[in-house]
């Protein structure tokens, strides 16, 4: 960032930083100067960063099969429901029910319990079981057991293997498997955390010096270009220094407090972070009729004045500066302005 940004910067945060001048004994007495003209044009300080946009899984199933993985059957953010095929080992498919107990046995004929429950409950959202969930394998779930055997091409046993599902808290959810563990041709023994839950949107953030992060108080507007295209309108919601590098995340929130991403946010890569064109807007757009920032002047009491080029004070009100510039009322267009407005100072 050169050292003009940085000075419309601090413009934009204060303007009297700048234009609020110590008034020389007579301004009028200056006889070096140059003229600008007024015009109608914008105003704006920003600067463009990078925002890193991922998703924070939560791990909530654990493999209980042991072999080789045959196929990996779900992407990354795939939504999975009761019934979802996630894996196969040895080309038998792992399924993913619902359920806060894990499985921890084998489910036959006479057993009873939550988990049983768990499993009546996928069974019957497959269109395989049509009995209560009532905790028992009686006669009619262990045939509901065996007709969703068929469907999934194993032997009909009518016992459900410890290895054949994984309970996951909640479902319907997006998930993303360990690629670590569950790669095809890969070994698995049993125990293994597999299944990674992702939360509703991705977190957003911007890592940010020590000078840039005092230039973005709470609040500040940012613009982050979207994959597709689209502009992602978020704010500085909160900031944090990372003692290991010696620098700050910013985090960023929507303008309504949610994800910056919206309904958009299947955009964001599952299994990896994403780093998009983010546009730090310090000062806002602002347009009107424009003089050099140069060209301000203030009196005693602080009131705000341009020159024009036939030495008349004109008294002005300035609505925003930034980059040097200033967006100002009471001239009008085309009238000429000394730059600067104060003479140097006696010697």
């Amino acid at each position: 960032m050169s050292v003009g940004v940085a000075l419309a910067m601090g413009v934009g945060l204060g303007w009297s930083l700048l234009v609020v001048l110590t008034p020389a004994s007579d301004p009028l007495e200056t006889s070096t100067f140059t003229v600008a003209t007024v015009a109608t044009g914008d105003v704006e300080s920003s600067m463009v960063l990078s925002a890193v946009a991922q998703w924070v899984p939560a791990p909530v199933g654990a493999n209980r099969a042991s072999g080789v993985v045959t196929e990996v059957s779900v992407e990354p953010g795939t939504r999975i429901d009761q019934g979802t095929v996630l894996y196969r080992v040895d080309q038998r498919p792992v399924v993913a029910a619902s359920g806060e107990v894990p499985a921890f046995r084998a489910i036959g004929r006479g057993a009873q319990g939550v988990d049983v429950v768990q499993l009546q409950r996928m069974l019957a959202a497959v269109g395989a079981y049509g009995g209560p969930d009532d905790g028992t394998v009686g006669a009619g779930t262990v045939s509901a057991i065996r007709r969703w055997q068929k469907l999934s091409g194993v032997p009909q046993t009518g016992v459900v293997e410890l290895n054949d599902v994984i309970f996951i808290p909640h479902l319907p959810v997006s998930v993303i498997l360990n690629t670590d563990v569950i790669v095809r041709g890969s070994m698995v023994s049993g125990g293994e955390s597999v299944v990674q839950a992702l939360p509703a949107a991705p977190t957003f953030s911007m890592p940010v010096t020590d000078a840039q992060a005092g230039l973005l108080p709470l609040g500040t507007r940012v613009e982050i270009a979207s994959p597709a295209g689209s502009i992602w309108v978020s704010a500085v919601s909160e900031m944090k220094r990372d003692e290991s590098s010696s620098t700050y995340v910013v985090a960023l929130q929507g303008e309504e407090g949610g994800a910056p991403c919206g309904g958009e946010c299947d955009q964001v890569p599952a299994a990896e972070s994403a780093r998009l064109v983010a546009k730090v807007v310090m000062v806002p757009a602002v347009t009107g009729l424009i003089v050099p920032s140069a060209s301000l002047i203030s009196d005693a009491k602080g009131r705000i004045s341009v020159i024009a080029e036939n030495g008349n004070r004109v008294p002005v009100e300035v609505i925003a500066s930034a980059r040097g510039m200033s967006v100002v009322q009471g001239v009008e267009s085309g009238m000429r302005v000394r730059v600067p407005a104060i003479a140097p100072e006696a010697e």
